[in-house]
């Protein structure tokens, strides 16, 4: 099963947790999104800030491990993440993505 992850975030701690996912091959690629401006409720408040998107390309099998380690580096106390499943794409790109989610064999 592919996903595509959803999570947004301060602009600046994108790029690093965009790095660090991929370096770490819990993600395959990720896009950033900048320039979004977020409107929600927080604590029965209204707030806005001004967010990045980060489009996080990965497994099935990769989520648990990939939701754990945003979690642990989000600095928000209850981090958007949403998974979107996706049955159609590329053969190539996802046999690509098969082969960047691979963590590399040490011999």
């Amino acid at each position: 099963m592919s996903l595509v992850v959803l999570v947004t975030l301060p602009p600046e701690r994108a790029h690093d947790l965009a790095r660090t996912l991929v370096a770490e091959h819990l993600a395959g690629c990720v896009n950033i999104v900048p320039g979004l401006h977020s409107v929600y409720r927080w604590h029965g408040e209204v707030a806005e800030d001004p967010e990045s998107l980060l489009l996080i390309k990965t497994s099935g099998e990769k989520y648990p491990d990939l939701e754990a380690r945003i979690k642990a580096l989000h600095p928000y106390e209850v981090p958007e993440i949403i998974a979107l499943q996706y049955d159609r794409a590329l053969p190539e790109f996802q046999s690509w993505l098969r082969e960047a989610l691979s963590t590399p064999q040490r011999g």
